[in-house]
């Protein structure tokens, strides 16, 4: 993957932890991601192609679909480990404006609806939908907790 760099780290958590059996502190994986945009707004990724923004799409467009698809990468994540393949597309919606707390505009609310199926279909989904949505990067990241609606057969 480019632009990707691993250290070794808690699987569960992802943070740094102690190996007690050695007494030795491991350090967190880190991931580092870069891209690059020209004058003429095309973006480009480290060894990858380059991709003109289509007509219309704003960076606020850009993070809500970093976030569908981010979204979608985790489901996948936690249901190959439950044995499950996924389908699944995604839609997100989100409102800026004046925040309250400190007056500047940015993201109030964030909904994202994921459809997926799962095969073999899984008869309790609720663990993987709250990892899911706990290991999605942008997610995380986001001052904002976006509110999930998931669809799942």
């Amino acid at each position: 993957m480019s632009g990707l760099s691993l250290i070794a780290a808690n699987p569960r958590t992802g943070v740094g932890r102690t190996d007690y059996a050695r007494g030795v502190k491991t350090r967190a994986r880190v991931f580092e991601y870069a891209v690059d945009v020209d004058r003429g707004g095309r973006m480009t990724v480290p060894g990858g192609a380059q991709v003109d923004a289509p007509e219309g799409w704003q960076p606020d467009h850009l993070l809500l679909l970093a976030l569908v698809n981010c979204s979608i990468e985790s489901l996948r994540f936690h249901a190959r480990r439950a044995g499950h393949e996924l389908a699944a597309s995604g839609q997100a919606h989100g409102t800026v404006t004046q925040r309250e707390s400190d007056g500047r505009y940015a993201f109030v609310e964030i909904n994202v609806r994921i459809d997926a199926q799962l095969t073999p279909r899984a008869t309790e989904t609720a663990e993987l939908l709250a990892k899911a949505e706990r290991d999605c990067f942008v997610g995380a990241s986001l001052t904002i907790k976006p509110e999930y609606e998931w669809h799942v057969s």
